[in-house]
């Protein structure tokens, strides 16, 4: 499977905030910088001003987005990128007083995401957020509507003629909800033939970057993208792992988190994260040796709440043990279980966590299987899992762990 890399020359990229005190202004532009340069831009400079709130139609002060400007020109600036969502006005006239691109933070972590989407439903997902988003923004730009049309690299909607007709956009985003809907209807049929099947669910899920591909990969060789890079896998992978007890599971990587997610992206990719709202257990993964991985935790509980998860079952797994630990940890995590996906470091002490932590539907006993009772014994021996086998006078005996539901069609046999 090929992704998508930007071959395209780094475009010169100035990061620019207005620090309200609601947040970390710093530590919100250091990760603007992260995801921008995941985008294939050159951060040259940052650009920040205190206020009690942004300005209603220029952001910045008019003082502050002076100096802005003169900075944009002598350091040859292509785009301009905001760590905060903007209103069409603010776009516009920001534009207009900088003549340069300028995108805010939702268009960009929504251009990562066009890079990143390799799965049919992916794409769609991300076109539909793109759209939604772009609309207000597309009407009455005219022959501006370049401007608008992607983030870094103008990909996206938006670059054709065709796309600023307002109605043909509409149309489009009918079309997609509709395509979605369907393929919501058919992961809705896979969910319930799994739970028919009796197969348990356990989905990961954290912060972007936190390791979860690595660890999917390190504990069922599941092939995914594992890279340095912020939203560096974008669609699902579900894959079987049998645990210690000899349950079988289906283990479930999604789409990372991110401080101030867009609300749009949190909409289109509801049917891909509702993974998690079906599973039995929650595996909550970031990176112990962040400085931020206290606020990442938190970040991932709170979008885990918006999605209807409050009350489920969640194991704190502080990767990246192998590094010194942040001092922003939480002294007290209950259940937390410190790994390295990359060395395989505690795996086995999460793999043991995991059975625990799932609702027992598993028994052991001890079976003695009449020899004319062929059948039985071919179940048992398929479906479960023996620790002890022998053959003797008055039948087979079994020291045997299996699904509770098979322990009961033969309970007449347990001794």
């Amino acid at each position: 499977m090929e992704y998508y890399e930007n071959k395209q020359e780094p475009e010169k990229a100035v990061l620019v905030a207005v620090d309200t005190g609601e947040y970390d202004c710093d530590s919100s532009l250091a990760e603007l910088e992260e995801l921008a340069m995941t985008a294939g831009a050159e951060v040259v400079g940052f650009v920040s001003q205190k206020r009690e709130r942004p300005d209603g139609a220029l952001f910045l002060g008019s003082g502050r987005l002076d100096e802005l400007r003169e900075f944009c020109e002598n350091n040859e600036i292509e785009v301009v990128i905001v760590d905060s969502e903007l209103s069409p006005v603010q776009q516009r006239n920001m534009e207009n007083a900088l003549d340069v691109r300028v995108i805010d933070r939702t268009t960009l972590i929504l251009d990562i995401f066009a890079q990143r989407a390799v799965s049919n439903e992916g794409k769609l997902q991300v076109e539909l957020a793109q759209l939604k988003y772009s609309l207000p923004r597309l009407i009455g730009q005219g022959h501006k509507l370049s401007r608008l049309g992607g983030g870094i690299g103008t990909r996206g909607p938006g670059e054709t003629k065709l796309e600023s007709d307002k109605r043909h956009i509409r149309r489009r985003i009918k079309t997609l909800e509709d395509e979605l809907e369907e393929l919501g209807k058919r992961r809705n049929l896979q969910r319930a033939r799994r739970e028919k099947d009796r197969v348990e669910t356990v989905v990961i899920v954290g912060y972007t970057n936190a390791g979860k591909s690595t660890l999917m990969n390190t504990l069922t060789q599941a092939g995914v993208l594992a890279q340095d890079k912020l939203f560096a896998t974008l669609d699902p992978t579900s894959r079987a792992l049998t645990l210690p007890d000899g349950r079988k599971i289906m283990l479930i990587d999604t789409v990372g988190f991110i401080r101030r997610l867009p609300h749009n992206l949190v909409e289109a990719f509801k049917s891909t994260l509702e993974e998690a709202v079906g599973a039995k257990l929650i595996l909550n993964v970031c990176d112990a040796s962040d400085p931020e991985c206290g606020e990442h935790l938190k970040v991932t509980e709170e979008l885990l709440d918006e999605l209807g998860c409050a009350g489920k079952p969640v194991i704190p797994v502080l990767n990246k043990c192998d590094l010194p630990r942040s001092d922003s940890l939480p002294s007290n995590l209950p259940g937390a279980v410190e790994i390295s996906a990359l060395d395989g470091r505690g795996l086995d002490d999460l793999l043991n966590a995991i059975a625990k932590a799932l609702p027992p539907s598993r028994a052991r006993v001890k079976m003695l299987i009449p020899y004319t009772d062929g059948a039985a014994a071919a179940v048992l021996r398929r479906d479960g899992v023996i620790a002890e086998e022998a053959y003797r006078e008055d039948g087979l005996y079994l020291d045997i762990t299996a699904d509770v539901e098979i322990i009961d069609k033969y309970r007449d046999y347990c001794v």
